[in-house]
């Protein structure tokens, strides 16, 4: 196969979780852009529709549904409204999620139940659900977002969001026990770890402690907009055929120290 077969998405459908502004979109724009068919959900429709008609003037065949990934029953009306515009999926990228920061001693316990309920449950209702449809199918390939929080220790002066570490750590492991699980229904289930890229989620602690954030990045910068995408588009193809189970760190070295 020619690299460039290696690469390219024509044909495949993908669903994005949390498509319609930051690292999300920014995928699901990768995507589009290698040839998928993209569905982006996202649970507030302000965002969604713009992204999407964002992504349809770039070419991008995409379809946008609002729903909450903590739900059994929205996650299976995004996959319904899929198969029912395209009759396949091949490609699920777990993105959605969502933080809250303050110290560990106190930390509400409602806050923890939210963060959690939509980053790692949210993300096994997806696998589940999506899994089921590519277990029929004969194959599919899954993507989760983690994070290198969800591997390391983070300064305190820099980030105190236990929640969301917890949260991401349970993804890798997630990743990981599918990968093997469903190796042999040729599922492919891999993760993403970025460590702080300039998104709306991190812009106020990017501008608040950048100082003592790239102290520990060896590359000294947090990550720019389209630094993502290639890496998701990597193992959303062919190119990345024999690999499951892996967490590709995307984070300017930070976990090499």
């Amino acid at each position: 196969m020619h690299v460039r077969e290696l690469f390219n998405l024509s044909g495949k459908v993908a669903i994005v979780t949390g498509g319609s502004r930051g690292i999300g979109k920014e995928i699901a724009t990768g995507l589009g852009e290698a040839g998928a068919r993209v569905t982006i959900t996202a649970r507030r429709e302000q965002w969604l529709t713009p992204a999407c008609d964002e992504l349809t003037s770039l070419g991008i065949d995409c379809l946008a549904v609002t729903a909450d990934i903590a739900s059994v029953e929205e996650v299976n009306r995004i996959l319904a409204d899929t198969l029912e515009r395209w009759g396949r999926i091949d490609i699920l990228v777990n993105n959605a999620g969502i933080t809250w920061g303050t110290p560990p001693e106190d930390m509400p316990l409602d806050k923890w139940d939210a963060v959690i309920d939509t980053n790692a449950r949210g993300t096994l209702i997806c696998c589940q659900q999506v899994g089921k449809e590519m277990i029929k199918r004969g194959g599919g390939n899954i993507i989760n977002i983690a994070s290198t929080t969800g591997m390391l220790a983070v300064d305190p002066r820099v980030m105190q969001a236990i929640g969301y570490q917890a949260s991401k750590a349970a993804i890798i492991v997630m990743t990981r026990q599918l990968a093997v699980e469903w190796a042999r229904h040729d599922i492919r289930v891999n993760a993403i770890a970025p460590f702080f890229f300039t998104t709306r989620m991190t812009e106020a602690v990017t501008q608040r402690a950048e100082k003592e954030l790239i102290q520990h990045i060896p590359m000294g910068r947090v990550g720019r907009e389209g630094e993502i995408k290639g890496v998701a588009l990597f193992l959303a193809s062919e190119a990345s055929r024999y690999i499951t189970g892996q967490v590709i760190n995307v984070d300017g070295g930070m976990s090499a120290w």
